[in-house]
């Protein structure tokens, strides 16, 4: 039986698992890709742990996940002085012996005695070590059975692998396939493809992966408690059927609506990062008007701070960094954010003014990017995590090993930007796109040229300024990524949760939890000509969206299918923002004009210990993990005992300290601080709790005032965003 595919050859139909004979017995030939990598591979040799990272390990390098299947050959057939393989007596080649644990290897045994993987190896060393032929067939594709499955708590359901071949054989591979959760707090899966389901209720994807193709097994884990006779729930647009059809599969209610007071605060924070004024929230929660709420969504996105939030959350992925650009030039960029998004430029037109940007940067800032982001590798690589969700950077080197894409799609974005240059002319800076060196594949030599992701390499490169091309297929409204990317961006912002997750990782492995609903608000997003603003619109007048926190029996253990609102940490410069206006006292930041509010801070270079604490990014790369959100035991007790938040509160000129002075009822100051920090009145417990404690200590009564304010900055009513 020929050996030419690397495996022992079986009908696909006919196969359940691998038998007990041996692994490549039969075989008149082998091909070093197909026959070995796969075995050096699932046991780990050329992973960034042992051989495959930079340097090695012990003198012995592989390419990272077998990218490089000529460079592997030679290192174990002809360096090491020939002792990584004998042909005449296999037994004593170190690949076996040190694999085998026969001689003393740092990563222990890996591979025993007597099994197929061993003797498929000791048969092809034997055989001379045979790279193998170009004719030889090659693996197209990867088939994962079953592809979806209901599964129960606690639920086992062993995968297969089976590879498609180029000569249109199919071969079971699920032993040295690799494989990987997407969520392991849903779904374990081991080495051998059995997936474990753990006692949470959810949405999990496995990847499969082998040789560089990967597919998907996806489950759908209900509750086991099924609901009988499930209600039915209103809905204000598409948002709502789409989340409660997926809820109602897993057995879930919604969580009850949020209140007004909470639907108060949790817009003001989304929509321009800012807390609502004591008058403002008085004045919402005392109108009765039906259509309060969508008014007053309409009031915030007018507002100037809609403008400042949002540039403060672009200018980080985009990368405005005043170290790199110098300060003229980095406020010029963040202004031409600043401004786009304050004149509600349709999304597309303000990516294409980037990716496109060229002329003068003083009238073009837009094409500072590349002045920050300056290697054109870099330059396609950021623009497609950041307009694409799209991470390319791991094909630099090697075949992405959790994606589709290879060294030739990375290097097809990379081409796109290599005519980019600057030219100084009379004191003006010009970016200009001229010719440019062609883009050659390091390991094959051959010309790369320009090409967006999954779509067929040309044979010339495009004439004129190939970035045109680019922007284009970006923007266009049937592209794939572009308008998924930024829908499910923004619904992660005011959710608490991407539908893929990380949002800047969307990939074959890592899909959507919702994919109708990604689908749909994507398709919406296109429909209204890339409007932003209608998009908040859309998200917002959910009931999804305004669905509260507050925690359903049947949706305790889901945090990921919109059943009800997620904590979230508040970002730095909201939450200090927050902490200026509650007590009255605005922050001074150093080289900044007083009054400058910290989501106005173009520059993320300002030292601000506060700042830093919270998580602020440093804007060195385009992803969105850059920005913590994790709270921590530090910033806990920075905000029980620091001393510039306690002099904020005790400031002579401080809110505090005027409340204190303006009202003497203590009813009326009690709920007057309940609107300045929670944005809501006091319930009547809380109400005669606080009054009680004014009341017992009237001889000091401003610093009563100042421990009930004190207190309530440090509780997570305040600093959450619920």
């Amino acid at each position: 039986m020929t050996k030419a595919a690397g495996v022992s050859v079986f009908v696909a139909a006919a196969l359940v698992a691998f038998g007990n004979s041996a692994w490549g017995a039969e075989a008149s030939h082998y091909n070093f890709e197909n026959d070995i990598l796969p075995i050096l591979s699932r046991f780990g040799c050329n992973t960034s742990g042992c051989h495959g990272k930079a340097e090695g390990q012990n003198g012995f390098k592989l390419s990272i996940f077998g990218f490089d299947p000529e460079a592997d050959h030679a290192a174990l057939t002809q360096e090491g002085r020939g002792r990584r393989v004998v042909s005449t007596v296999p037994e004593r080649s170190l690949l076996l012996a040190k694999a085998s644990g026969r001689v003393p290897h740092g990563g222990g045994v890996r591979i025993f005695r007597g099994t197929d993987e061993y003797r498929t190896l000791a048969d092809w060393i034997a055989a001379g070590c045979p790279f193998g032929s170009t004719s030889d067939p090659r693996v197209v594709a990867i088939e994962v059975t079953p592809r979806e499955r209901e599964l129960k708590f606690g639920e086992k359901q062993p995968l297969r692998v089976t590879a498609v071949y180029s000569d249109g054989r199919c071969v079971d591979v699920t032993r040295h396939s690799r494989f990987q959760s997407n969520s392991e707090g849903l779904a374990q899966v081991d080495d051998a493809g059995v997936v474990t389901t753990g006692q949470s209720p959810g949405d999990v994807a496995i990847m499969a992966s082998y040789l560089g193709e990967v597919d998907v097994f996806r489950a759908l884990i209900p509750r086991p408690e099924r609901i009988e006779n499930y209600p039915v729930l209103p809905e204000s647009n598409f948002i709502d059927g789409l989340v409660y059809a997926k809820l109602r599969k897993l057995n879930e209610l919604p969580s009850p609506p949020v209140s007004d007071a909470d639907f108060l605060r949790r817009v003001y924070l989304d929509i321009i990062g800012t807390l609502p004024a004591a008058r403002e929230a008085r004045e919402f929660l005392g109108d009765t008007d039906p259509g309060r709420r969508g008014r007053l969504v309409e009031r915030l996105l007018e507002r100037p701070e809609f403008a400042d939030f949002w540039a403060l959350k672009w200018s980080d992925v985009l990368r405005v960094d005043r170290q790199v650009l110098g300060h003229k030039a980095a406020y010029a960029y963040y202004r031409w954010i600043r401004d786009s998004l304050a004149a509600n430029v349709p999304y597309d037109q303000f990516c294409r003014q980037i990716v496109a940007a060229e002329g003068p940067l003083s009238e073009n800032p837009a094409g500072h990017f590349f002045k920050v982001v300056s290697k054109p590798g870099e330059m396609g690589g950021a623009l497609s995590q950041v307009f694409l969700g799209v991470r390319i950077d791991c094909a630099q080197c090697h075949h992405h090993p959790f994606d589709r894409w290879s060294q030739s799609d990375y290097l097809g974005m990379q081409a796109f930007f290599t005519q980019v240059s600057f030219k100084s002319v009379a004191g003006n800076e010009f970016l200009l796109a001229g010719n440019s060196a062609p883009t050659k594949h390091p390991r094959t030599g051959q010309n790369v040229f320009a090409h967006a992701l999954a779509t067929e390499a040309p044979q010339a490169e495009p004439v004129g300024d190939r970035r045109h091309l680019l922007a284009a297929w970006m923007t266009a409204p049937d592209n794939p990524w572009f308008a998924r990317n930024l829908v499910n961006r923004t619904w992660a912002h005011f959710l608490g949760r991407g539908l893929v997750e990380p949002v800047d990782d969307v990939r074959l492995s890592n899909p959507p939890t919702n994919p109708a609903l990604l689908d749909a608000l994507a398709q919406s997003f296109v429909q209204s000509r890339f409007d932003f603003k209608q998009l908040i619109r859309t998200i917002t007048a959910s009931r999804v969206y305004q669905t509260s926190a507050t925690i359903d029996v049947t949706n305790a253990r889901d945090d990921q299918n919109y059943a009800r609102a997620l904590l979230r940490s508040i970002e730095a410069e909201v939450l200090l923002d927050a902490v200026c206006q509650v007590t009255g006292v605005p922050e001074k930041f150093q080289g900044v004009p007083g009054g400058t509010r910290a989501i106005q801070l173009w520059d993320s270079q300002t030292t601000h210990y506060f700042l830093k604490l919270f998580g602020r990014p440093t804007r060195t790369t385009a992803c969105e993990c850059e920005r913590t959100r994790e709270p921590s035991v530090a910033q806990v007790l920075h905000i029980l005992n620091s001393t510039d938040l306690h002099g904020k509160l005790v400031h002579a000129g401080g809110r505090i300290a005027r409340l204190t002075a303006a009202l003497t009822d203590d009813a009326q100051l009690v709920e007057e601080l309940y609107l300045t920090f929670y944005s809501r009145f006091p319930t009547a417990a809380e109400r005669d709790m606080a009054v009680a404690y004014l009341q017992k200590h009237q001889a000091s009564r401003r610093q009563a005032v100042e421990d009930l304010a004190w207190s309530m900055l440090n509780t997570g009513e305040f600093v959450f965003n619920h």
